[in-house]
């Protein structure tokens, strides 16, 4: 009976867990991501709230202004380009940062783990869930490629309360399809992305400002995946 408690802890379940995970990812590869669990989180987060509700409108990338991906990169992950779905560098450069002089330890996600973080888990801050997101960010990494990844991840990032995806935010925000929005509110909507319900491009803060003039002025300095 041990054996064969073992056989299934040890072989069967991870053996069926990365063949699922395999052909899960392969299937997302070619088929619009409407929902995920993050948007399952915040649904049940206001199931009480009458007036909530969910808006995503998947595009495909080249109906995506190429101002907004350039704004995500040098907002996001300056190196989307160069590194395999971990910005070691970033890392290296964070660490160094703490142990000389004493900054915080703070978050170096590129845009394929938050993509990974968004597709596959809930969004919790254990580390658990980073080892899983790291999981899966190889795998979109190897199988979607980058291209892919970044048409996800312009479809389901938040960037609002209730809004997912970047041609609901500028329907929202600015009354306009993706695909017109120009650098100045691309870089607004991307100042926003770390903290999406407490920041809006409509109302900015001084830091907001601030923030969307660090991005505008970066882009120009950063290369960009040649698609």
């Amino acid at each position: 009976m041990a054996k064969r408690i073992k056989y299934w802890l040890f072989v069967r379940i991870p053996f069926w867990t990365v063949l699922l995970s395999l052909l899960l990812v392969t299937l997302l590869k070619w088929v619009p991501v409407r929902y995920t669990p993050l948007m399952l989180k915040r649904s049940v987060q206001h199931m009480k709230d009458k007036e909530f509700r969910t808006q995503q409108r998947w595009v495909l990338l080249e109906s995506v202004s190429p101002e907004i991906i350039k704004a995500v990169i040098a907002s996001e992950d300056n190196r989307f380009g160069e590194h395999h779905g971990f910005d070691w560098v970033e890392m290296e450069k964070m660490m160094d940062d703490h142990r000389e002089k004493g900054k915080r330890i703070r978050g170096c996600s590129t845009i394929s783990q938050q993509t990974a973080k968004n597709v596959f888990t809930f969004g919790t801050g254990t580390w658990a869930r980073k080892a899983v997101e790291s999981y899966w960010t190889v795998l979109i990494e190897k199988i979607w490629g980058k291209r892919r990844i970044m048409e996800v991840y312009l479809n389901v990032v938040e960037t609002g309360p209730g809004l997912y995806g970047m041609e609901a935010a500028a329907r929202q925000y600015y009354g306009i399809h993706a695909a017109n929005i120009d650098r100045k509110q691309a870089c607004a909507i991307a100042a926003c992305l770390p903290a999406p319900l407490e920041r809006t491009p409509l109302n900015p803060t001084p830091y907001l400002r601030m923030r969307q003039t660090q991005i505008n002025s970066l882009i120009p300095k950063l290369t960009y995946p040649d698609w």
